[in-house]
């Protein structure tokens, strides 16, 4: 195939050093037509007069004889597009030539892109209002390049004369321009209409473009605008869809770059071309029983195969969510009840559990100290949620597509929060006391000091809640995410006013507060104690970035957390020095050095994570995999998880993994896959998007026949598992597959 491309780029180099040696030809004398090899040219005008600002038009026409072509703007393997260069009265301008849909035109191994028969080239006039009135001349000169077996360039000098009113001079219309355009122009290729789309993704061998037009579609052909970029002479595979189809192409050999966008000519059954710049997305595979090559002359046979359409998610995507006041009331009341039990969550328990003990210290307080502390609380995982969302906005706003959770996918993040929590261990367990802790604990620190302290615990618990999923919550921040930034912060304003109610509400309730113990000698050593749980957070951490990115982050990791205890050993040794200070400052920015520009430098870039490869009767997830389950009439169960979803993890041990769990899957014949969103995945977060959520957990029982798949709750138990699956329908593989090993 390279040797194939680079003969064609040397017959293209030919063929454009011909075109140049053939500029010496002499030319045709002017008129506004001219009879060459092989081909007729003209210039045309439809209409009898030009009118400054109006549209005018014009147009350069080619009746070719039998066999014989000129090419479209990108040639293809060989050729040369026409060029026109004008001679015009000041205040005329011309645009470029507009290029028709063109035709495959097959020349041995090569493949051109070009007309037969007769071709019209339209051209847009300006006419300024400072124009000269009257009889102007409008001179052109043409170039082109004719082939068939052998190319010939040529060249003409085409001029036409025309009046710009007013105007004394009697001009003619001339009705067979008219006619030629009027036939001719709606060769022209129009814009995609707006409810139609067009996206494409990259494959190993190409691209796989994916139109929606509303109807089913069985004959197509794309031509690039760009060259160098497809194989040319490959066949382009089409497969109808409900609402369109997907092309699969196969690109140059020699392609390396990346390609943002496949900018180019689509042509579609019934002579209808548009103009399509497809954005780069997820594309999904369809089954292959409606796959079919072009050309294609009709539909594929075999209308009776069972045909699964897939998207990302696993079946057909749901359209977005309805804006209504009643959908947002009860998902906001969705987003409070998900934040209220996010507290219960074992990522964000052990930091409400130290805001709980800054309570006990703070129990002498006034009462409305109290309650400061809380509305600070408050506004500290407020603002977290509200720069969250922001970004989440703004990346969407970008063209990205996120979900919540995302930033634990960044091996810069994990490292930056796991020494954070590495060095507040250190002090809970005594080895230094940090002037202004996260729980906002010691008498002697100012109120002002205090209260940072609880805004910092804030930003703290909404930091390692996003890894988490509580119930509720799926439905939220999919629907929230789904619509206009207003509603978007609304719903995520309500999750984090549900976050920060438990604390809020002992602030408020002085009576509840009467009830805590006395402080005394024992909240040092609960305090210690609570550093327990703080240093299993970190460790869960390292192994997360262990899993997803290698060997070589986690010892930068652990190279950070020996700096961090150097740091505390100084704040403990020299407590209250103003040196001691500095050391660990320049410390703490030489850790902070470390992650951000050393994580992704010593991170392995093809590191598998946890899911990556098969465990036990689990597959690594694919739209493919999933397609090829469902054509065999079998059932699918997707685990979305992540190895920095604790959720998720307590999931698969307490339910998933558990043995009546997986016997009733293989007494169902459910083929179990798990995609795995530990690092950053377009395919998976579309596929979430598709299911109507933004954040993992979530599971997908998929029946063969259906158009969606149920989902199942996000905290899950072996008997919700095992009921859906007796809900399954009986299909008949499975009833073979009884019998077989009844036999």
């Amino acid at each position: 195939m390279i040797l194939n491309s680079t003969f064609m780029r040397i017959i293209r180099f030919m063929f454009v050093s011909i075109a140049v040696l053939g500029m010496a030809v002499p030319a045709v004398a002017a008129s506004n037509s001219a009879d060459a090899q092989h081909v007729h040219v003209q210039l045309v005008f439809p209409d009898r007069d030009l009118h400054p600002g109006d549209a005018n038009r014009a147009g350069l026409y080619f009746k070719l004889e039998p066999g014989w072509h000129v090419y479209w703007s990108n040639a293809g393997d060989s050729g040369e597009p026409p060029n026109l260069k004008w001679t015009l009265p000041a205040g005329i301008t011309a645009g470029p030539l507009q290029f028709p849909a063109p035709k495959r035109l097959p020349l041995g191994p090569l493949m051109d892109f070009g007309y037969e028969d007769e071709v019209l080239f339209p051209v847009a006039l300006d006419i300024a209002n400072t124009a000269k009135p009257g009889l102007v001349t409008l001179s052109a000169k043409a170039e082109w390049l004719v082939c068939r077996e052998v190319c010939i360039p040529e060249n003409a000098e085409l001029s036409v004369q025309q009046a710009v009113p007013p105007s004394e001079a009697e001009v003619i219309e001339n009705v067979a321009d008219r006619d030629i355009y009027n036939r001719l122009i709606g060769q022209l290729p129009k814009s995609l209409p707006s409810a139609d789309t067009a996206d494409f993704q990259p494959t190993p061998n190409g691209f796989r473009l994916a139109v929606s037009t509303g109807r089913r579609e069985t004959e197509a052909a794309f031509f690039p605008e760009d060259q160098d970029i497809l194989d040319n002479p490959a066949p382009q595979k089409i497969t109808p869809t409900a609402a369109g189809f997907i092309l699969d192409l196969k690109k140059d050999p020699n392609l390396t770059a990346g390609v943002a966008q496949l900018k180019g000519v689509l042509e579609l059954s019934g002579g209808r071309n548009y103009r399509i710049a497809a954005r780069r997305s997820f594309v999904a595979n369809l089954a292959p029983s409606g796959s079919v090559a072009n050309p294609a002359p009709s539909a594929p046979s075999g209308a009776s195969a069972m045909r699964i359409e897939i998207t990302p998610g696993g079946l057909s995507k749901a359209p977005p969510p309805a804006f209504s006041i009643a959908v947002l009331a009860s998902t906001v009341l969705f987003a409070f009840l998900g934040g209220l039990l996010l507290n219960l969550m074992p990522c964000v328990f052990p930091v409400l559990f130290l805001k709980g003990l800054a309570l006990v210290n703070s129990g002498s307080e006034e009462r409305h100290k109290l309650r400061v502390h809380g509305f600070v609380y408050t506004a500290g995982i407020l603002v977290s949620f509200w720069t969250l969302v922001a970004a989440l906005l703004a990346l969407r706003a970008a063209g990205a597509t996120l979900g919540w959770g995302f930033q634990f996918q960044s091996p810069v993040f994990l490292s930056l929060i796991a020494a954070l929590l590495f060095f507040l261990g250190l002090s809970l367990a005594g080895q230094f006391e940090i002037g202004l802790t996260l729980t906002s604990a010691g008498g002697s620190l100012a109120a002002k000091q205090g209260y940072a302290g609880s805004f910092f615990t804030g930003v703290l618990a909404v930091i390692v809640a996003t890894p988490c999923t509580a119930p509720f919550m799926g439905v939220a921040i999919g629907y929230a995410l789904a619509q206009p930034a207003a509603v978007t912060f609304a719903v995520f304003t309500a999750l984090a006013l549900g976050l920060a109610a438990p604390y809020v509400a002992l602030t408020l309730q002085p009576a509840w507060t009467r009830l805590l113990p006395k402080p005394g000698a024992w909240m040092d050593v609960l305090k210690q104690a609570v550093s327990v749980p703080i240093f299993a957070t970190v460790i869960w951490l390292a192994w997360v970035l262990a899993q997803a990115y290698g060997a070589g982050a986690l010892a930068l990791l652990l190279s950070s957390f020996l700096l961090l205890a150097i740091a505390g050993w100084f704040l403990g040794r020299w407590p209250a020095q103003r040196w001691t200070t500095l050391v660990a400052g320049v410390v703490v920015l030489a850790v902070a050095g470390l992650s951000i520009f050393g994580a992704k430098r010593f991170a392995v870039t093809q590191a598998t994570s946890a899911h990556a490869e098969p465990q036990g009767q689990w597959q690594p997830w694919s739209v493919d995999a999933v397609q090829h389950s469902l054509a065999a009439n079998q059932p699918v169960f997707v685990d979305f998880t992540a190895s920095w979803c604790l959720s998720c993890q307590v999931n698969e041990r307490v339910a998933l993994d558990q043995p009546s769990v997986q016997s009733a899957f293989a007494s169902a014949r459910v083929a179990l896959y798990r995609a795995d969103w530990t690092r950053q995945d377009a395919a998976i977060t579309q596929a979430l998007t598709a299911l109507g959520r933004s954040g993992v957990p979530v599971y997908a029982l998929y029946t063969p026949g259906q158009t969606s798949p149920q989902l199942l709750p996000q905290v899950l138990t072996p008997g919700i598992v095992e009921e859906a699956l007796t809900k399954l329908p009986h299909t008949e593989t499975q009833a073979s597959a009884g019998t077989s090993k009844e036999q």
